[in-house]
C-alpha cells in the first residue's frame, strides 16, 4: 500500500490506477478510475488515496477510516460509496465523464 508520487506520474505498489498530467491543461491532471476529470495534483493524489485503500468490500460507516473516505471522496465531489465503488473497477473500464471537472480548489467552489 504505497503510492509513489513523482512530478508527472502517480503509481501504487497495490493497484493498477495512475494518476498523470494532462496535456495542454496547465496543472491539470487526470486518475484513470475518474476519466474525463481534470483536477489539480492534490486532488489526484486524494483520488489515488482511495483507490489505494485495501479491502473496499470490509469498509462500512463505522470502520475506522469512514470519516477519512468521505471527507476524500467530498473533494472529489463524490460520496463515499461512489467513491469506493467507482475505484474498485479496472482501468478503461469506466467511460470517460464529460463536464465534470473537479475545481482546483473546491473549498472555493463552495464544496
Amino acid at each position: 500500500m504505497t503510492l509513489t508520487i513523482n512530478d508527472d506520474h502517480i503509481s501504487s505498489d497495490q493497484i493498477m490506477h495512475t494518476a498523470g498530467p494532462v496535456p495542454g491543461h496547465d496543472r491539470g491532471w487526470e486518475v484513470s478510475w475518474l476519466p474525463g476529470r481534470i483536477m489539480d495534483r492534490n486532488t489526484a493524489i486524494t483520488a489515488m488515496t482511495i483507490a489505494d485503500i485495501p479491502g473496499p468490500d470490509d469498509l462500512h460507516t463505522r470502520h475506522r477510516l469512514w470519516p477519512h473516505i468521505e471527507s476524500w471522496a467530498r473533494e472529489l465531489g463524490l460520496t463515499a460509496t461512489d467513491a469506493l465503488v467507482r475505484a474498485v473497477q479496472p482501468p478503461g473500464s469506466i467511460s470517460a465523464e464529460k463536464d465534470t471537472a473537479v475545481p482546483a480548489d473546491p473549498e472555493a467552489a463552495g464544496s
